[in-house]
C-alpha cells in the first residue's frame, strides 16, 4: 500500500485545478457529480483532508464524512424519486479502488433498472449541472 498522492484527480478538484459540478461543500467535505455516472444522480462524497482510503482516515473525520454522505444520499433519493440507493466505497486496487482519495459513491436506484456499465465516457456537462441542481434543491 502506498501513501497519499496529492496529484490524484480529487485532490486537484479540491485545489480548484479541475472543475466539478458541486452538490455540497463545507469546511471538511465536498460532494460533486460523477462525470461518468452509472445512474442519474451518481454523486461522489469526499473528505477535504488527504486520505487515500478507508484505512487512512481517523475515526472522527470518518464519522463526519459518513453523516454528510447520509444527508446527501437522502437528498439524492428524494431529488430523483429513487426506489432505493447503492452506497459504494472501494479501498486499494484489490478492492476496486481507482482514484486514491477516499470517496463514497451515492447511486440512486430504481426497481428493475440495472446500473449503466462503466464505459469511460463522460456525461453531458449540462445534464450533470442539472442533476447537481436537483440534489442541491433537495438539500434545502
Amino acid at each position: 500500500m502506498s501513501g497519499y498522492d496529492d496529484s490524484n484527480i480529487f485532490a486537484r478538484i479540491l485545489r480548484g485545478e479541475i472543475p466539478c459540478h458541486k452538490v455540497y461543500e463545507d469546511d471538511s467535505t465536498l460532494a460533486f457529480m460523477d462525470i461518468m455516472p452509472r445512474t442519474d444522480g451518481h454523486t461522489l462524497v469526499i473528505p477535504k483532508a488527504p486520505a487515500r482510503n478507508l484505512f487512512d482516515i481517523a475515526p472522527e473525520p470518518l464519522s463526519d464524512l459518513i453523516v454528510k454522505t447520509q444527508r446527501i444520499a437522502i437528498a439524492a433519493r428524494a431529488a430523483f424519486q429513487a426506489d432505493g440507493l447503492t452506497l459504494q466505497q472501494f479501498s486499494e486496487p484489490a478492492g476496486g479502488q481507482v482514484v486514491f482519495h477516499l470517496h463514497f459513491h451515492i447511486l440512486p436506484r430504481f426497481e428493475g433498472v440495472a446500473l449503466r456499465p462503466h464505459t469511460g465516457e463522460m456525461a453531458n456537462p449540462e445534464l450533470l449541472a442539472g442533476h447537481a441542481a436537483k440534489i442541491r434543491a433537495a438539500l434545502g
